[in-house]
């Protein structure tokens, strides 16, 4: 069952859906959804420097990307065929009996930016704030603004709690992350 805007007030008025800062519904809530905002941080590959990536080899994942803060009102360029990890300004913390699905915005899709390339679910029990995997499939880049409406976020509501909700399982490499944190692949193993 995915939650109506209704739902959507009520759980983030008992807190049982946390985010900070907390949105401006009378903007961010669509009839089944909530706009989350773009951060200031990104993380871009090192990629002339880099011959390749090899995600059981740690050692080609160090260094690989630098993480870029833009200072208030100036812009981050997302070029042609560029892909940058990024984060999204608001902190939420998902309750352990739902899930949330990521989805770029049409308006920005149109511009040709993908918003995630394939990590839509927020697992039940998620603590931080969203890491953003953004490319631009178009031929013009593309100004990117601090707080700009990047993504979609709906919330289904799971049968039961989860046993072990993402920040209880001892495998969760990004719980509490507040920057776009480089990919923790490598420690899988």
């Amino acid at each position: 069952m995915i939650l109506s805007d209704r739902d959507i007030k009520k759980a983030l008025q008992e807190k049982k859906i946390v985010i900070d800062p907390f949105p401006d519904l009378g903007v961010q809530l669509g009839s089944c959804l909530l706009d989350l905002r773009l951060g200031d941080r990104f993380r871009v590959f090192n990629h002339s420097k880099t011959p390749y990536l090899d995600p059981q080899d740690p050692k080609t994942l160090q260094d690989v990307t630098t993480e870029i803060q833009v200072k208030e009102g100036e812009a981050f360029t997302l070029h042609p065929g560029e892909f940058v990890l990024a984060v999204t300004k608001e902190y939420i913390e998902m309750p352990d009996d739902l899930t949330g699905k990521l989805e770029g915005r049409s308006s920005i899709g149109r511009l040709g930016i993908v918003i995630h390339s394939t990590a839509a679910n927020i697992e039940c029990g998620f603590r931080g704030n969203i890491t953003l995997e953004l490319a631009n499939m178009g031929r013009i880049p593309v100004m990117l603004h601090s707080g700009m409406r990047i993504c979609s976020i709906s919330f289904e509501q799971l049968t039961t709690p989860a046993d072990i909700p993402y920040y209880k399982k001892k495998t969760a490499k990004y719980v509490g992350q507040n920057a776009p944190l480089a990919s923790k692949i490598a420690e899988e193993r």
